[in-house]
């Protein structure tokens, strides 16, 4: 999930979903109340840390910050050095991971292919939108992180992507890169803040109108494609905080399109391998995730 998080287009929710462990995080996220302090007061520490699902939680955010503090500097790197292996990747693990979840519905109907349909067309909506330059203040800080942690949970919609929107996406990755502790700390305490909003919601949603909800969060997956798709010409440019001038506009092309147009090589067997191992990467945990329900 923290691998899949630090790149824009690309929802942790999305990993949490395929093995399994989606609904047993939201259910122990939203245990996490008020009432809580009063399981520690009658039966004490140890008790309330069971009674949230303490390790199962420890193990997932432990794993989701190992992640992303050891490899927001190589996905960053690659995908400035290898981009298209990288996307085509990520392109290949959101396709597989649309057909994962439909398999997951029982049934369709005009109702639930009208939600799909809306799911496509807000996540696609919210992909073509230009991104905004918010100054980067710790309250600014803190409000990113209350929105993007709502994504980052949603299968489909991608934290860092929501971070490229406002503008805040280099900024708080500057800060993980240089562990810059007031930064991450205020960006955690808003996703902390969020989190513990946002899960109660999705887990009731998930709980009174399963298949309805599965099927909108699929169509959200299905139209993040055009953001992920690998071959693309940039049409604007913008400054980031650092200076540096960064992809603003795209727009799709087929891989001859990008040949002729670029000059640069396709590198069309190289983006069907990868394509190929974010396929098999999501059946394996399919596989991997139904062994362990077993």
């Amino acid at each position: 999930m923290g691998a899949a998080d630090v790149v824009p287009g690309v929802s942790g929710g999305t990993i949490a979903f395929i093995t399994g462990i989606l609904d047993q995080l939201l259910d122990s996220i939203k245990k996490i109340r008020p009432s809580l302090f009063s399981v520690i007061k009658q039966q004490g520490v140890k008790a309330a840390f069971m009674h949230i699902n303490g390790p199962f939680l420890v193990c997932v955010f432990g794993g989701i910050l190992t992640s992303i503090l050891t490899l927001a500097k190589l996905i960053t790197y690659l995908l400035h050095t290898h981009p298209i292996p990288v996307w085509s990747f990520f392109f290949g693990l959101i396709v597989i991971s649309v057909v994962h979840m439909l398999k997951q519905v029982k049934g369709f109907s005009v109702g639930r292919l009208a939600l799909f349909v809306l799911g496509v067309a807000i996540a696609w909506g919210i992909t073509m939108l230009n991104p905004i330059a918010l100054e980067m203040t710790y309250l600014n800080v803190f409000l990113g992180g209350c929105i993007a942690i709502t994504a980052m949970i949603l299968p489909g919609i991608s934290g860092s992507f929501i971070l490229l929107l406002l503008g805040l996406y280099t900024s708080v990755m500057g800060a993980v890169k240089g562990f810059d502790i007031a930064i991450m700390a205020t960006f955690a305490a808003g996703a902390a803040t969020g989190l513990l909003s946002f899960s109660h919601v999705l887990s009731l949603l998930l709980r009174k109108y399963h298949d309805a909800t599965l099927v909108f969060l699929t169509g959200l997956m299905l139209g993040t494609l055009g953001k992920i798709w690998p071959w693309k010409e940039v049409l604007t440019f913008r400054e980031n905080s650092k200076g540096e001038m960064v992809p603003l506009d795209e727009r799709i092309l087929s891989p001859f399109q990008y040949e002729h147009i670029t000059g640069q090589p396709a590198l069309l067997s190289y983006a069907i391998v990868a394509m190929l191992c974010g396929v098999l990467l999501v059946w394996g945990l399919e596989q991997f995730a139904n062994k362990d329900r077993t």
